[in-house]
Protein backbone atom coordinates (compact mmCIF):
# COMPACT_ATOMS: atom_id res chain seq x y z
CA UNK A 1 0.00 0.00 0.00
CA UNK A 2 2.79 2.37 0.93
CA UNK A 3 4.69 1.71 -2.33
CA UNK A 4 1.49 2.12 -4.35
CA UNK A 5 0.91 5.49 -2.68
CA UNK A 6 4.47 6.58 -3.52
CA UNK A 7 4.05 5.56 -7.17
CA UNK A 8 0.76 7.48 -7.41
CA UNK A 9 2.34 10.54 -5.80
CA UNK A 10 5.21 10.37 -8.28
CA UNK A 11 2.82 10.11 -11.23
CA UNK A 12 0.82 13.06 -9.90
CA UNK A 13 3.98 15.14 -9.47
CA UNK A 14 5.03 14.27 -13.02
CA UNK A 15 1.65 15.33 -14.33
CA UNK A 16 1.95 18.66 -12.54
CA UNK A 17 5.41 19.20 -13.99
CA UNK A 18 4.12 18.48 -17.52
CA UNK A 19 1.21 20.85 -17.00
CA UNK A 20 3.59 23.52 -15.76
CA UNK A 21 5.80 23.10 -18.84
CA UNK A 22 2.76 23.64 -21.06
CA UNK A 23 1.61 26.79 -19.27
CA UNK A 24 1.89 30.06 -21.17
CA UNK A 25 4.21 32.84 -20.07
CA UNK A 26 4.16 36.58 -20.64
CA UNK A 27 6.94 38.43 -22.44
CA UNK A 28 7.91 41.90 -23.60
CA UNK A 29 10.11 42.99 -26.49
CA UNK A 30 10.76 46.00 -28.71
CA UNK A 31 11.12 46.78 -32.41
CA UNK A 32 12.18 49.90 -34.26
CA UNK A 33 10.61 52.01 -36.98
CA UNK A 34 13.08 54.58 -38.22
CA UNK A 35 14.63 56.07 -35.11
CA UNK A 36 11.70 55.20 -32.83
CA UNK A 37 11.51 52.18 -30.56
CA UNK A 38 8.10 50.61 -29.98
CA UNK A 39 6.87 48.01 -27.51
CA UNK A 40 5.63 44.47 -27.96
CA UNK A 41 3.69 42.65 -25.23
CA UNK A 42 2.67 39.05 -25.53
CA UNK A 43 2.02 35.59 -24.19
CA UNK A 44 3.61 32.39 -25.46
CA UNK A 45 3.63 28.66 -24.69
CA UNK A 46 6.46 27.55 -22.43
CA UNK A 47 7.83 25.03 -24.92
CA UNK A 48 7.49 23.76 -28.47
CA UNK A 49 7.29 25.77 -31.70
CA UNK A 50 4.10 27.61 -32.57
CA UNK A 51 2.44 29.90 -35.13
CA UNK A 52 2.28 33.64 -34.43
CA UNK A 53 -0.62 36.04 -33.85
CA UNK A 54 -0.24 39.84 -33.97
CA UNK A 55 -2.81 42.47 -32.95
CA UNK A 56 -2.84 46.22 -33.68
CA UNK A 57 -5.12 48.73 -31.90
CA UNK A 58 -6.99 51.71 -33.32
CA UNK A 59 -6.14 55.41 -33.55
CA UNK A 60 -5.08 57.08 -30.26
CA UNK A 61 -5.75 53.87 -28.33
CA UNK A 62 -3.47 52.42 -25.68
CA UNK A 63 -1.54 49.71 -27.52
CA UNK A 64 -2.07 47.22 -24.69
CA UNK A 65 -5.67 48.04 -23.77
CA UNK A 66 -8.16 45.40 -22.65
CA UNK A 67 -9.40 44.77 -26.18
CA UNK A 68 -5.88 43.98 -27.37
CA UNK A 69 -4.88 41.88 -24.38
CA UNK A 70 -8.15 39.91 -24.58
CA UNK A 71 -7.32 38.93 -28.17
CA UNK A 72 -3.77 38.02 -27.15
CA UNK A 73 -4.99 35.86 -24.25
CA UNK A 74 -7.45 34.00 -26.47
CA UNK A 75 -4.87 33.23 -29.14
CA UNK A 76 -2.18 32.23 -26.65
CA UNK A 77 -4.66 29.75 -25.19
CA UNK A 78 -5.02 28.29 -28.69
CA UNK A 79 -1.28 27.65 -28.88
CA UNK A 80 0.00 30.80 -30.57
CA UNK A 81 2.89 33.08 -29.76
CA UNK A 82 0.50 36.02 -29.43
CA UNK A 83 1.30 39.71 -29.07
CA UNK A 84 -0.08 43.22 -29.29
CA UNK A 85 2.25 45.65 -31.03
CA UNK A 86 2.64 49.37 -30.39
CA UNK A 87 2.90 51.77 -33.33
CA UNK A 88 2.41 55.48 -34.02
CA UNK A 89 -1.36 55.42 -33.60
CA UNK A 90 -1.71 59.09 -32.70
CA UNK A 91 -2.95 60.04 -36.18
CA UNK A 92 -4.88 58.17 -38.86
CA UNK A 93 -3.73 59.36 -42.27
CA UNK A 94 -3.73 58.25 -45.89
CA UNK A 95 -3.18 54.73 -47.14
CA UNK A 96 0.48 55.49 -47.86
CA UNK A 97 0.99 56.79 -44.31
CA UNK A 98 -0.72 53.79 -42.70
CA UNK A 99 1.08 51.31 -44.96
CA UNK A 100 4.40 52.77 -43.81
CA UNK A 101 3.40 51.72 -40.28
CA UNK A 102 2.34 48.30 -41.56
CA UNK A 103 5.72 47.90 -43.26
CA UNK A 104 7.60 48.66 -40.04
CA UNK A 105 5.58 45.99 -38.24
CA UNK A 106 5.38 43.32 -40.95
CA UNK A 107 8.47 43.62 -43.15
CA UNK A 108 9.73 40.12 -42.40
CA UNK A 109 13.01 40.60 -44.24
CA UNK A 110 13.96 43.49 -41.92
CA UNK A 111 15.48 42.28 -38.65
CA UNK A 112 14.23 45.30 -36.72
CA UNK A 113 10.54 44.76 -37.62
CA UNK A 114 8.01 43.53 -35.09
CA UNK A 115 7.27 40.36 -37.04
CA UNK A 116 10.99 39.52 -37.28
CA UNK A 117 11.36 39.97 -33.53
CA UNK A 118 8.40 37.70 -32.84
CA UNK A 119 9.39 35.05 -35.39
CA UNK A 120 12.87 34.87 -33.83
CA UNK A 121 11.50 33.80 -30.45
CA UNK A 122 12.43 30.28 -29.37
CA UNK A 123 8.78 29.20 -29.18
CA UNK A 124 7.80 30.70 -32.57
CA UNK A 125 7.75 28.96 -35.93
CA UNK A 126 6.39 31.37 -38.51
CA UNK A 127 6.47 28.69 -41.19
CA UNK A 128 3.38 27.42 -39.37
CA UNK A 129 1.70 30.68 -40.24
CA UNK A 130 1.14 34.22 -39.05
CA UNK A 131 -2.43 35.37 -38.46
CA UNK A 132 -3.35 38.94 -37.64
CA UNK A 133 -6.14 41.09 -36.29
CA UNK A 134 -6.79 44.74 -35.60
CA UNK A 135 -9.33 47.43 -34.88
CA UNK A 136 -9.98 50.57 -36.96
CA UNK A 137 -6.58 51.89 -38.12
CA UNK A 138 -5.17 48.65 -36.74
CA UNK A 139 -7.48 46.73 -39.08
CA UNK A 140 -6.03 48.61 -42.06
CA UNK A 141 -2.58 47.55 -40.90
CA UNK A 142 -3.67 43.93 -40.37
CA UNK A 143 -5.45 43.58 -43.70
CA UNK A 144 -2.35 44.88 -45.49
CA UNK A 145 0.13 42.79 -43.47
CA UNK A 146 0.52 40.18 -46.21
CA UNK A 147 1.82 42.93 -48.53
CA UNK A 148 5.04 42.79 -46.51
CA UNK A 149 5.30 39.17 -45.32
CA UNK A 150 3.98 36.28 -47.40
CA UNK A 151 3.74 34.09 -44.29
CA UNK A 152 0.65 36.02 -43.18
CA UNK A 153 -2.25 33.66 -43.86
CA UNK A 154 -5.41 35.41 -42.68
CA UNK A 155 -6.73 38.60 -41.09
CA UNK A 156 -9.66 39.55 -38.86
CA UNK A 157 -10.65 43.23 -38.80
CA UNK A 158 -13.06 45.25 -36.68
CA UNK A 159 -14.15 48.70 -37.76
CA UNK A 160 -12.62 47.92 -41.17
CA UNK A 161 -13.73 50.25 -43.95
CA UNK A 162 -12.94 51.62 -47.37
CA UNK A 163 -13.75 55.13 -46.14
CA UNK A 164 -12.99 56.72 -42.76
CA UNK A 165 -14.80 60.05 -42.72
CA UNK A 166 -12.50 62.42 -44.65
CA UNK A 167 -9.96 59.67 -45.39
CA UNK A 168 -10.49 57.63 -48.54
CA UNK A 169 -8.82 54.25 -47.99
CA UNK A 170 -10.07 52.58 -51.16
CA UNK A 171 -6.52 52.28 -52.52
CA UNK A 172 -5.45 49.94 -49.70
CA UNK A 173 -8.71 48.54 -48.28
CA UNK A 174 -10.92 47.80 -51.26
CA UNK A 175 -10.96 44.13 -52.24
CA UNK A 176 -8.13 43.39 -54.68
CA UNK A 177 -5.88 46.26 -53.58
CA UNK A 178 -3.93 44.23 -51.02
CA UNK A 179 -2.07 40.91 -51.17
CA UNK A 180 -4.46 39.14 -48.80
CA UNK A 181 -7.16 37.29 -50.77
CA UNK A 182 -10.81 37.82 -49.80
CA UNK A 183 -11.06 34.11 -48.93
CA UNK A 184 -8.72 34.76 -45.99
CA UNK A 185 -10.38 37.90 -44.65
CA UNK A 186 -13.19 38.38 -42.16
CA UNK A 187 -14.45 41.71 -40.83
CA UNK A 188 -17.07 42.73 -38.27
CA UNK A 189 -18.56 46.23 -38.17
CA UNK A 190 -21.23 47.95 -36.08
CA UNK A 191 -24.32 48.86 -38.12
CA UNK A 192 -24.23 52.55 -37.12
CA UNK A 193 -20.47 53.01 -37.41
CA UNK A 194 -20.08 56.73 -38.11
CA UNK A 195 -16.94 56.54 -40.25
CA UNK A 196 -18.43 55.06 -43.46
CA UNK A 197 -21.73 56.92 -43.00
CA UNK A 198 -23.41 56.04 -39.70
CA UNK A 199 -26.22 53.80 -40.93
CA UNK A 200 -26.67 50.14 -41.94
CA UNK A 201 -26.79 50.89 -45.67
CA UNK A 202 -23.47 52.74 -45.64
CA UNK A 203 -21.79 50.19 -43.36
CA UNK A 204 -23.04 47.33 -45.56
CA UNK A 205 -21.65 48.98 -48.70
CA UNK A 206 -18.30 49.55 -46.99
CA UNK A 207 -18.16 45.93 -45.78
CA UNK A 208 -18.92 44.75 -49.31
CA UNK A 209 -16.18 46.95 -50.74
CA UNK A 210 -13.53 45.65 -48.34
CA UNK A 211 -14.36 41.96 -48.71
CA UNK A 212 -15.74 41.83 -52.25
CA UNK A 213 -18.78 39.91 -50.95
CA UNK A 214 -22.41 40.94 -51.38
CA UNK A 215 -25.47 39.13 -49.99
CA UNK A 216 -28.26 41.56 -50.84
CA UNK A 217 -29.65 44.89 -49.71
CA UNK A 218 -30.75 43.82 -46.23
CA UNK A 219 -28.07 41.31 -45.21
CA UNK A 220 -26.43 41.54 -41.80
CA UNK A 221 -24.07 38.65 -42.50
CA UNK A 222 -22.28 37.64 -45.66
CA UNK A 223 -19.95 34.71 -45.03
CA UNK A 224 -18.53 32.22 -47.51
CA UNK A 225 -18.43 28.49 -46.81
CA UNK A 226 -14.99 28.87 -45.18
CA UNK A 227 -16.20 31.70 -42.91
CA UNK A 228 -14.57 34.59 -44.76
CA UNK A 229 -16.61 37.71 -45.45
CA UNK A 230 -18.37 40.19 -43.21
CA UNK A 231 -20.78 40.54 -40.30
CA UNK A 232 -22.72 43.63 -39.15
CA UNK A 233 -23.57 43.93 -35.47
CA UNK A 234 -27.02 45.19 -34.45
CA UNK A 235 -27.62 47.59 -31.57
CA UNK A 236 -29.82 45.02 -29.89
CA UNK A 237 -26.80 42.70 -29.59
CA UNK A 238 -24.56 45.00 -27.57
CA UNK A 239 -24.67 46.15 -23.95
CA UNK A 240 -25.15 49.86 -24.61
CA UNK A 241 -27.72 49.42 -27.39
CA UNK A 242 -25.63 51.10 -30.09
CA UNK A 243 -23.43 49.09 -32.48
CA UNK A 244 -21.15 51.99 -33.29
CA UNK A 245 -17.49 52.01 -34.35
CA UNK A 246 -16.49 50.80 -30.87
CA UNK A 247 -19.23 48.19 -30.42
CA UNK A 248 -16.73 46.05 -28.44
CA UNK A 249 -17.05 48.42 -25.46
CA UNK A 250 -19.71 48.11 -22.79
CA UNK A 251 -20.76 51.76 -22.71
CA UNK A 252 -19.90 55.15 -24.10
CA UNK A 253 -18.79 54.02 -27.55
CA UNK A 254 -15.33 55.21 -28.58
CA UNK A 255 -15.43 57.90 -25.88
CA UNK A 256 -15.98 55.31 -23.16
CA UNK A 257 -13.33 53.32 -21.36
CA UNK A 258 -11.15 51.19 -23.62
CA UNK A 259 -11.03 48.63 -20.81
CA UNK A 260 -14.79 48.26 -20.22
CA UNK A 261 -15.53 45.48 -22.71
CA UNK A 262 -18.95 44.42 -23.97
CA UNK A 263 -19.74 41.05 -22.40
CA UNK A 264 -21.16 39.58 -25.58
CA UNK A 265 -18.08 40.55 -27.54
CA UNK A 266 -15.60 39.34 -24.92
CA UNK A 267 -17.15 36.10 -23.75
CA UNK A 268 -20.24 35.42 -25.85
CA UNK A 269 -20.58 32.69 -28.45
CA UNK A 270 -22.31 34.70 -31.20
CA UNK A 271 -20.63 35.02 -34.60
CA UNK A 272 -19.77 38.70 -34.08
CA UNK A 273 -17.90 38.09 -30.81
CA UNK A 274 -14.18 37.74 -30.17
CA UNK A 275 -14.12 33.99 -29.56
CA UNK A 276 -15.93 33.00 -32.74
CA UNK A 277 -13.78 35.22 -34.92
CA UNK A 278 -10.50 34.13 -33.38
CA UNK A 279 -11.57 30.49 -33.75
CA UNK A 280 -12.00 31.19 -37.45
CA UNK A 281 -8.66 32.98 -37.66
CA UNK A 282 -6.76 30.25 -35.84
CA UNK A 283 -7.90 27.70 -38.40
CA UNK A 284 -5.52 29.14 -40.99
CA UNK A 285 -2.39 28.26 -39.00
CA UNK A 286 -0.65 24.90 -38.67
CA UNK A 287 -0.72 23.54 -35.10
Amino acid sequence: MHNRFIRRAALFAGALLFAGAACAGNFTATYTAGSTTYNIQGTEPASGRHPVFIYTVGTVEAWNNAQATAAVAEMAAKGFVAATVQYNSGVFGTCSQILAKARAIYQGSTASSAVAKLCSRATADCSKGIVVAGFSQGSVIAINAKNFDSRVRAAFGMGAHSQYSIYDTDSCMKNGTHALPSSNLRIVNGDVDIFPGGNPVAVRLSSQAVTGKSCGLTAYSCLSSNGSGWIMVRGSQVNDGSADHCYQRRSGGCLGSQNNLDTGWRSGSDAWGLKANLNWLAGFATP
